[in-house]
């Protein structure tokens, strides 16, 4: 008797455990199938097969079928999902689903396949064409059509003699029916294959990566080369016969690191990300699990590509925090990247112009190997930043949001018909709405969040839960009409933009003007061909993009993200500003960076104008150690969210008593202990609360796991319970 362990398709703690059933001989491991399960037939995952059960045998039940005829969860992956559930304390159900395209699941999604049909050649298909009846004029008329014996796609031929027609010549056995896959592949913009010349730093730095199986640093400044070392890499490892994984942070880099993949390696190359159709993400799925593709591009959910015989894995702005999933299931892309990494033991490639703290300080440590690109590719220095006192600007009549430098500085580069990038990292028009009277700001309903003004359809809107609300003209608490809006956003940016250069293209790339699919493409596409030309957006824009003629950037408003509540607010200001500013002067023609702030004397904006990433990273690796935050602690979130308000606080506060007692024990091991509503008290309608706690890294494993079992001691339907590991954003 064969026994599968199988894993039920529940998202339920409940029954979130191995049930063992019996098994054909023909089923393997990692196929799908159906099993009764209570009173019902549902999906499951076989993730091993044995010889025996501890199962009683009159209670032993038998797999039903199954879904497909092969297996879609590979060995890796089998054992991937060991690994998560054990680090990141997840459910088994979803850690399975994030290795398969959602619509299998839900069975919406089917392969595509095209009919054609061709003459049998065992039949005498002249003795056949004697015998057709006379007033059969369509079959006479097909039949003089297929003199040749060649396949005929089966749709044109119903579209020129009927669907009837066809199928009398089917079922009589005088065609032969058959079908082939058509796989759906997205759209991207075609370019043409360039040779490159490699510089010194270049080929020092592929010969480094190809030399090793290690875990390397690549710290090059924007327009080094990164991207042609990383398809150096790529194409040594193809040729020796294995297979690669390249993560880009945003889906708009994709598009732009398609293109250049596609010229290079042609339909080797597969992409996975959020961006995609149904049918294109099923297919090029297939085309990887199929061994059809050797190389997949894609953001963070390419990691669980089913591709086997690793030979590197390349994440490019490795610093970026959309590798980091703050939802469930929640996990880190490099510590995936890292178990496939060891799994397949080949190279593992982290990239940044601004590498996060801690993965300098691991490079400073030995634990990576550092490797410097520090010029760019054509010797063109990076441009001057030049940082403008917004003060001084109102000091001299200009309440504007444009300084009277930045101003200059665009009318340059719009009459040198080149083109400008304004980044500012607020969407929508405005931040809020305000009474002047008495101090009412409009909020959610379902969220304790400030709603966001949207002149182009002149709505609120929550950008938490995506709930619309209409605009104020006048108050609702005093009724007053004295109405003002809040800090401005991309809207409101292009709307001025417009006022003063009507005659020239001014674009906006954001969450809002990028929702439909192929957007991003579109956009970027329409922006190189504007001369002169204006991109608006948020950090969406900041990185990896290329573009010969953008000669200005401008900073909107440096300071948004430096006052954060958040340990990491300076590091994050100084690699978005950085990146932003690496978008400038990339060709022929210099650039230059204007940095609107009202902080001028801000340690982070010296550091920033001299592009001088090390002196920040010794400034801010001192800081963090004085402070005790990481690198040199690890922080642990834990999130607790219901409905009821005094619910969820009874159970965070037993929670938290259970954990004081473990600090009280473990007083050596524990840096901070505090527990409070969350900054954001309400989302969707759910009241959170949270935990925090600050944990030496010594003896950290041990006390996450007890953090662990405490939760799961109040886990119940009625809250949920989050634990993030050095969080993202403690909001």
């Amino acid at each position: 008797m064969r026994i599968a362990e199988v894993i039920v398709d529940i998202t339920n703690s409940q029954v979130d455990k191995i049930f063992d059933y019996e098994i054909d001989e023909w089923g393997k491991v990692g196929m799908r199938v159906f099993v009764p399960f209570g009173n019902r037939i549902i999906q499951g995952f076989v993730i091993n097969i044995k010889d025996n059960t501890t199962v009683e045998k009159s209670k032993l039940k038998k797999v039903i079928s199954f879904v497909e005829d092969y297996v879609v969860i590979k060995e890796e992956l089998i054992r991937l999902m060991h690994f998560m559930v054990k680090k990141y304390h997840l459910r088994y159900a979803d850690c399975l689903r994030l290795f398969i395209p959602s619509e299998m699941r839900s069975d919406t999604i089917k392969p595509l396949f095209v009919s054609y049909v061709k003459i049998n050649d065992k039949i005498d298909f002249q003795d056949y064409k004697k015998n057709i009846r006379a007033n059969a004029k369509n079959q006479i008329a097909l039949c003089n059509f297929l003199e040749q014996n060649i396949l005929y796609k089966k749709t044109k031929l119903i579209e020129q003699f009927s669907r009837q027609t066809v199928k009398k010549l089917v079922d009589d056995n005088v065609l032969i029916e058959s079908k082939e896959t058509i796989y759906r592949q997205p759209d991207f913009n075609k370019i043409e294959k360039v040779s490159v010349v490699h510089t010194p730093l270049q080929n020092r730095a592929i010969n480094t990566i190809l030399s090793s199986n290690d875990t390397f640093l690549l710290f090059g400044v924007t327009g080094s080369g990164k991207t042609e070392v990383y398809m150096s890499v790529i194409e040594d490892v193809i040729k020796h016969g294995k297979t690669a994984i390249m993560l880009v942070p945003e889906i708009s880099l994709t598009p732009q690191v398609l293109a250049n993949f596609k010229a290079r390696f042609g339909n080797e190359v597969a992409i996975l990300h959020s961006g995609l159709s149904a049918g294109e993400r099923f297919d090029e799925w297939q085309r990887i699990l199929f061994n059809r593709a050797k190389i997949v591009v894609g953001a963070r959910s390419a990691i669980f590509a089913p591709l086997e015989n690793i030979g590197t894995i390349i994440i490019d702005e490795e610093h970026e925090t959309s590798y980091i999933s703050e939802s469930n299931p929640r996990y880190n892309t490099f510590d995936i990247a890292k178990f496939r990494k060891d799994y397949n033991n080949c190279s593992l490639v982290l990239a940044s112009a601004t590498p996060s703290i801690d993965s300098f300080n691991k490079a400073n440590c030995g634990e990576y190997k550092l490797i410097e690109l520090p010029e760019r590719v054509n010797g063109k220095k990076m441009p001057k930043i030049q940082i403008v006192d917004m003060l001084t600007e109102l000091r001299n009549g200009n309440s504007g949001m444009f300084s009277s430098v930045l101003l200059n500085e665009l009318d340059k580069c719009i009459k040198q018909k080149h083109q400008a990038m304004f980044f500012i990292n607020r969407r929508g028009y405005s931040s809020f709405m305000r009474c002047m009277n008495c101090g009412y700001v409009a909020k959610c309903t379902d969220c304790d969040v400030s709603l966001v003004y949207h002149k182009s359809e002149n709505k609120l809107k929550c950008h938490y839960c995506g709930k619309r609300y209409k605009a104020l003209t006048k108050c609702p608490e005093c009724g007053s009409e004295s109405i003002r809006n809040g800090a401005i956003g991309t809207e409101q940016v292009v709307s001025k933009l417009k006022e003063l250069y009507p005659n020239v293209n001014i674009l906006r790339m954001d969450n809002d003007t990028t929702r439909t699919k192929n957007a991003y493409q579109k956009i970027l596409t329409e922006f190189a061909n504007s001369k002169p030309g204006i991109l608006v957006g948020t950090q969406m824009i900041a990185k990896g993009h290329d573009f010969k003629d953008v000669t200005l950037v401008g900073i909107i408003d440096a300071d948004q993200s430096l006052y954060h509540s958040d340990y990491k607010s300076t590091e994050k200001t100084f690699e978005l500003i950085t990146q932003m500013s690496g978008r400038a002067g990339r060709a022929k023609d210099e650039g230059i960076v204007i940095l609107q702030t009202y902080a001028p004397r801000h340690y982070t904006y010296r550091f920033i104008a001299n592009y001088d990433y090390k002196s920040f990273f010794i400034k801010e690796l001192n800081l963090r150690k004085t402070t005790m935050f990481p690198p040199f602690t690890t922080i642990l979130r834990l999130l607790f969210t219901a409905q009821v308000d005094e619910t969820v606080r009874e159970i965070t506060k037993m929670c938290y008593n259970d954990i004081k007692k473990l600090r009280d024990d473990r007083l050596n091991d524990f840096v901070y202990l505090d527990v409070m509503k969350s900054p954001i008290s309400k989302i969707k309608n759910k009241i959170r609360y949270q935990i925090l706690a600050r944990i030496k890294n010594e003896n950290k494993d041990d006390i996450i796991e007890k953090i662990y079992d405490i939760c799961d001691k109040y886990q119940n339907g009625k809250v949920s319970i989050f634990v993030e590991i050095n969080p993202q954003n403690l909001s």
